[in-house]
């Protein structure tokens, strides 16, 4: 089911109407992992002194050093753990866009969902970014215990509150949050497992860029697939 909801996703990419939505998200994954980039940057110029040369950035300071080819190198190694927070932000901008390119080519029937406002989407992204960002912290005080493991950790962390997040926007458009909830209980094993699917190529530079758009979408699949049983 699992993977029948990812290659769903995937077989949509003949859709113009999908292609463009995977366009513009990946756009606003880019400006999101920049954006929060700038913010890491920033706070390593107020932790370390002015003169500090860091490996392949030289002196940090300013728009240089952002715009610079090795903070684009580290920027891109960065994206391994930084996609996660970005990812979870993405759910409340641009879900109801993803959401509705799928159900309007593989469900068409179905009656107009309600779609969440702004004010919602922003304050669910913020929620989920504070707990992906609290747990991953917490998380790396335990990788160095991990050794080869840390790739499982990771996986499995957000596996999990990806799965558990993603699904569940999905799913309250339908059916409301307390039964997306109940749905998921039901289903929290099939759910982390495309959960870990998703974080998985989280964790590849580039390819990262399209994992929030085509999750939204194998979630979409994976809510219809679970909610007719």
């Amino acid at each position: 089911m699992i993977l029948a909801s990812f290659t769903a996703a995937l077989g949509q990419w003949s859709d113009g109407r999908f292609r463009r939505v995977v366009m513009i998200g990946v756009a606003l994954t880019l400006a999101l992992l920049v954006a929060l980039y700038a913010l890491m940057l920033t706070a390593i110029q107020w932790v370390v002194p002015e003169t500090t040369d860091l490996p392949i950035l030289g002196p940090v300071g300013g728009l240089d050093t952002l715009l610079s080819i090795g903070s684009i190198i580290l920027m891109l190694a960065a994206s391994v753990f930084l996609m996660v927070p970005v990812a979870s932000a993405f759910t409340g901008l641009f879900l109801e866009d993803v959401v509705d390119a799928v159900e309007d080519r593989h469900f068409p029937t179905l009656p107009d969902a309600r779609a969440q406002t702004l004010g919602e989407g922003l304050l669910g992204a913020v929620n989920f970014f504070g707990i992906a960002l609290g747990a991953n912290i917490v998380a790396l005080f335990l990788w160095p215990f991990a050794g080869p493991l840390v790739p499982v950790l990771f996986w499995s962390l957000n596996g999990y509150l990806l799965g558990r997040e993603y699904f569940t926007l999905v799913a309250q458009r339908r059916i409301g949050r307390a039964e997306a909830k109940a749905l998921w209980r039901g289903n929290r094993a099939r759910i982390w497992g495309a959960g870990i699917l998703m974080a998985a190529p989280l964790s590849i530079p580039l390819v990262n860029l399209l994992i929030p758009v085509f999750g939204v979408a194998t979630f979409t699949h994976l809510f219809h697939r679970l909610n007719r049983r």
